[in-house]
């Protein structure tokens, strides 16, 4: 196994989109923090429509801890519903609110 498969092996990456009344209550900052604090890179981004979107890339356990917060969101969000999409990591590094 090469280096680069252990380490695809070791890295997920997940794309998500928040809908619901998620923009305006801090979601973004948030999540920022969170996936700082479990060292997950990535970003988050208000979209045109209403919606958030964000990429989160880390072990699989802190990915899935993010994507848990995102379904509920800080107080004042009202999530709808959540689209995950499986991504091939990209080796990101830090996470940034765009």
């Amino acid at each position: 196994m090469q280096a680069r498969d252990r380490w695809s092996a070791a890295v997920i990456r997940r794309r998500v989109v928040v809908r619901g009344r998620v923009q305006g209550v801090f979601f973004r900052d948030a999540t920022r923090r969170l996936a700082q604090q479990h060292g997950v890179a990535g970003w988050i981004a208000n979209r045109w429509d209403g919606a958030v979107e964000a990429v989160f890339e880390g072990g699989e356990e802190a990915v899935d801890r993010l994507i848990r917060f995102v379904h509920e969101g800080p107080r004042g969000a009202e999530v709808e519903r959540v689209e995950i999409f499986d991504e091939e990591p990209q080796a990101l590094a830090g996470f940034s609110v765009r």
